[in-house]
């Protein structure tokens, strides 16, 4: 099978997703994609004309985010009308799916050079836009599997684990830390490019705007249980809650404590990032430099109620399609969705916290879903390359009961 390598990859700023007021909610989502094609072919050199497809995520397809934004990102970018674009959603995990497609297309041989990648205005597209709900308003299914919104599941894994809330801060507080040092080291520089304004050419944003670097321990436990009132909303047909919904599953369960606040769970924002992947053939028949292999990718399924719990069983399966251990993987980037989820796949899987997203997360950077994934498999190339080291895994929980990995093996 043939080899697909990363030749490069960048991403946008991650800007806050409130309307009017973040750094990139004044642009255009398919313009935001197009900078960041226009931004990789400048960095890689490559012929835009010898790309065969882009593979773009994105959760929120209704409104400006709708109409294949894949494709009319391309036709913004004014790269090659040859060149097609696929949208896809897997929830949170659409950007590390869209790069695995585009992965899977060069190992199969059917293409030689794929764009994968993902954007999400969240400041434009709210979540929940496309009005779909959990479940696509399909009372029978709601009928066989009541699904609860995912913080009343993160509560529920914090509550099954026995993770309490100053655990969680501790965790949330290290992610802001984490996130300060690679800002003030220029950890990011490698991808990060700045995003200008289509209409005045000005500079729109060149910094990441959501983390919080003065944010302290007793700051996070100041903040509120951000689901404890969710949890009690009367929703059921015979007015049960929303803990009492997600408890039915889980009769053993005594009640959820909700622990999880706004420091320890991920930040609203938008954003944008493509990897470029090529045939190791194709590579080397027109110079270009792999930095990083794709090892494996998978996916796997786990029960919905709670939800979040996939990352683990998709690591290990992706292991084991790698050939590797746990303890052979140099650097992790679980998505902190909330972080509990970081949390219990360390203890499930024995990965050290001093491995596990060493630059922050989601609490400290934020989530723009449908492009995190891409996001961070770029962050896992750069941050292999500068510690000089070899394997990196990069992890998300999905809605629905989801997870998706993805391990890269420096070259």
């Amino acid at each position: 099978m043939t080899e697909a390598w990363i030749i490069d990859a960048v991403r946008t700023p991650r800007g806050r997703g409130k309307k009017d007021k973040g750094g990139l909610s004044g642009i255009h989502p398919q313009e935001l994609m197009a900078q960041t094609f226009q931004h990789l072919e400048t960095k890689s050199s490559i012929d835009t004309r010898l790309i065969d497809d882009v593979v773009l995520g994105c959760v929120s397809q209704v409104s400006e985010q709708g109409a294949n934004i894949a494709r009319n990102s391309v036709l913004a970018a004014n790269w090659p009308e040859s060149i097609t674009g696929v949208s896809l959603n897997r929830f949170c995990g659409s950007g590390a799916q869209a790069v695995n497609f585009a992965a899977m297309g060069v190992m199969s041989g059917q293409q030689q050079l794929v764009v994968g990648g993902g954007v999400e205005s969240m400041s434009r597209v709210m979540m929940g836009a496309d009005g779909a709900g959990m479940d696509g308003n399909n009372l029978r299914l709601r009928q066989q599997v009541a699904q609860v919104p995912q913080g009343i599941s993160a509560d529920l894994i914090a509550t099954i684990e026995g993770i309490d809330r100053p655990e969680l801060d501790a965790f949330a507080y290290e992610s802001q830390q984490n996130a300060a040092v690679a800002i003030e080291q220029g950890r990011f520089a490698k991808s990060l490019f700045p995003v200008k304004d289509p209409s005045t050419g000005e500079v729109a944003l060149e910094r990441d705007e959501h983390p919080r670097p003065e944010t302290s321990l007793e700051g996070l436990g100041q903040l509120p249980a951000v689901f404890a009132k969710m949890g009690a909303m009367p929703v059921g047909p015979n007015g049960e809650s929303m803990d009492e919904i997600a408890l039915i599953r889980y009769p053993d369960v005594d009640g959820i404590n909700h622990v999880h606040s706004p420091g320890s769970a991920s930040g609203i924002v938008d954003g944008a990032a493509a990897v470029l992947l090529a045939s190791s053939d194709f590579a080397g028949a027109h110079g270009l430099k792999g930095r990083a292999r794709i090892r494996a990718t998978a996916t796997a399924g786990a029960e919905p109620v709670i939800m979040l719990t996939a990352p683990t069983p998709a690591s290990e399966k992706a292991l084991r399609l790698a050939g590797l251990q746990a303890s052979d993987i140099d650097l992790w980037e679980i998505n902190e969705a909330f972080a509990v989820v970081p949390m219990q796949l360390m203890r499930n899987l024995g990965v050290p916290r001093e491995k596990v997203n060493v630059n922050g997360g989601a609490i400290a950077l934020g989530h723009p879903l449908g492009a995190t994934g891409a996001m961070l498999i770029g962050t896992v190339v750069d941050e292999l390359e500068r510690q000089d080291l070899t394997f990196g895994l990069v992890t998300l929980c999905i809605g629905g009961g989801q997870g998706i990995a993805t391990i890269i093996e420096r070259i």
